[in-house]
């Protein structure tokens, strides 16, 4: 499969993790500034899905190119699902962690549990959004460990590491975003097939 897809970000994390796990599959990930467009739209959807698809629209209405979005976030069962769709706003970059452990300060191993969510939506050629999810369980740590990664990586541990402390490969194996992406592989391989 040769696809050519835009990815509506600019956040190089994102489209490196994309680009190492669609590249093997023979798609090629462009950012939003390579394709053309300079587009930052708000994103003041209730879910992630409705926050992928505003990402996604507006790229796909800036460059007229297959274009993939997506959105995620940490979900804290002991905060009633927060930071969730405001992951990204939750504190300044570089005080997430920090804010997260101190909320959650006092709360039992037990009532730890957290997931990470990425929805990711695609918008082919005919203009139609179709929707992945891809969700990595885990326990929120006690304390930042790890450098291998970035966002709320440090404090959210799966099978006894965060993926801070894990290696890209180890981590796309395993992350809500790997999933994701696999799951939006399947849907291009149905779609356009090899």
């Amino acid at each position: 499969m040769k696809l050519k897809l835009v990815m509506a970000t600019n956040n190089a994390n994102k489209l490196r993790e994309a680009r190492e796990l669609l590249s093997p599959l023979g798609i090629e990930v462009l950012s939003q500034r390579e394709a053309g467009a300079d587009c930052d739209p708000e994103e003041n959807g209730a879910t992630f899905e409705e926050n992928a698809q505003i990402k996604a629209r507006a790229v796909f209405d800036a460059v007229g190119l297959p274009v993939i979005a997506d959105d995620s976030g940490l979900c804290v069962d002991a905060l009633d699902g927060a930071p969730g769709v405001y992951s990204a706003r939750y504190a300044p970059e570089g005080e997430r962690c920090a804010k997260l452990l101190s909320n959650m300060e006092g709360v039992s191993d037990e009532k730890r549990t957290a997931r990470f969510v990425c929805a990711v939506c695609f918008i082919g050629e005919d203009g139609k959004a179709e929707f992945v999810r891809g969700e990595c369980e885990g326990v929120i740590g006690h304390e930042e460990r790890g450098t291998n990664g970035f966002g709320y990586d440090p404090v959210f541990v799966y099978g006894g590491r965060t993926l801070a402390e894990m290696s890209s490969d180890e981590k796309n194996k395993i992350s809500h975003r790997g999933a994701a992406m696999r799951s939006l592989y399947r849907l291009l391989k149905e779609r356009y097939g090899e």
